[in-house]
């Protein structure tokens, strides 16, 4: 593999963890912050998903060292997921699990950018990122199910 292409799988690949990782920050405080009858399987949902988002992250950061790469700290982190925060009213359970599809399509639409960039040239990277990326499609679909009992 060239240096440029490997640079550019880590460089994807830190763009992934650190989605990882605020997706979990997100997951937690929503799981916490909502309130409601109705919010008790989204919250139960997302405070299971915290769990596995991390070890995702814990999946690509082992990937990019392997790989040759620098793990980056907290001073590297940029928030992104404007649309993943605790809703402003806590009962508007609708409003969050729209902002965790939202969130499953942008990592979705990522790691088949990495799965396409690693085809023929990293096969490891490629293969963890076909196993992470079942993993969010699954989530997706759960999330779109509880959309369409909470829009009904």
């Amino acid at each position: 593999m060239s240096e440029d292409r490997r640079q550019e799988i880590i460089n994807e690949l830190k763009t992934l963890y650190w989605l990882e990782i605020e997706t979990t920050l997100n997951f937690l405080a929503i799981s916490v912050d909502l309130d409601g009858v109705r919010a008790e399987e989204i919250k139960k949902s997302l405070a299971a998903d915290v769990q596995e988002e991390m070890t995702h992250a814990q999946n690509l950061a082992n990937r990019i060292k392997e790989i040759g790469g620098r793990v980056p700290g907290t001073m590297d982190f940029s928030p992104q997921q404007s649309w993943l925060q605790p809703p402003e009213d806590s009962t508007d359970v609708a409003s969050a699990i729209r902002g965790v599809i939202e969130t499953e399509n942008t990592v979705i639409e990522l790691y088949n950018k990495v799965i396409r960039l690693c085809d023929g040239i990293d096969y490891v990277t490629q293969d963890l990122c076909i196993r992470l990326l079942a993993a969010e499609e699954t989530h997706r679909r759960e999330f779109v199910g509880f959309l369409k009992e909470y829009e009904k």
